[in-house]
């Protein structure tokens, strides 16, 4: 592997730059593993799943808040920005923060596979890594085309060591930080 493979196709700034002209236009733009990707706008489904978790943590964790659309630095190493379908942490953990937060204080990152091929190849297979290159605790996708939940954990600076996957209608345990287990029968709902 050379050098230029490492580097990343252009620099965190002039992403940043970038994505909030696309984002004046109605486009959502994420940057991860050195990589400029379009982020698919959410279904009514997707909008009700995220609905769904958010009740579920407000339920199991009042002290925190699940944050929808937040933008994230991921990624140590290469400088990756993502856009957020969820992001779990302590309320007011983002305060005077701008559009790209630090991911210091989360304890969860949620994903939900939209039908766009680009977007669900990220959540799937580029995601996993960047979560946990960044340290965040927990990774939680839910795979609307598998019909399952996924729970990465115990991140190693690499990869998440740990990974529980569920068929919607069975219950999954979000181990600590987070401390908690979900139903997941009402996701069966929100799928094609």
């Amino acid at each position: 592997m050379t050098v230029m493979e490492n580097r990343p196709q252009m620099l965190a700034e002039e992403f940043e730059r970038i994505a909030a002209a696309a984002e004046r236009e109605g486009v959502r733009m994420e940057f991860i593993h050195g990589k400029l990707g379009v982020k698919a706008v959410p279904d009514g489904d997707h909008d009700e799943i995220i609905r769904w978790l958010m009740e579920r943590c407000m339920q199991h964790r009042p002290d925190l808040w699940l944050y929808p659309e937040r933008g994230l630095k991921i990624e140590t190493c290469c400088k990756g920005h993502a856009k957020l379908d969820g992001t779990l942490a302590v309320k007011g953990s983002f305060a005077g923060q701008g559009k790209w937060a630090d991911p210091d204080q989360v304890l969860m990152v949620v994903e939900v596979t939209s039908y766009d091929t680009d977007t669900d190849k990220r959540d799937r297979e580029e995601k996993p890594g960047a979560y946990a290159q960044t340290g965040v605790p927990i990774y939680l996708l839910t795979d609307r085309e598998a019909c399952e939940t996924l729970v990465y954990s115990e991140p190693d600076g690499h990869a998440y060591a740990q990974l529980t996957r569920r068929p919607f209608g069975k219950t999954i345990t979000l181990p600590a930080p987070v401390g908690f287990s979900l139903d997941t029968e009402a996701l069966k709902d929100w799928v094609r």
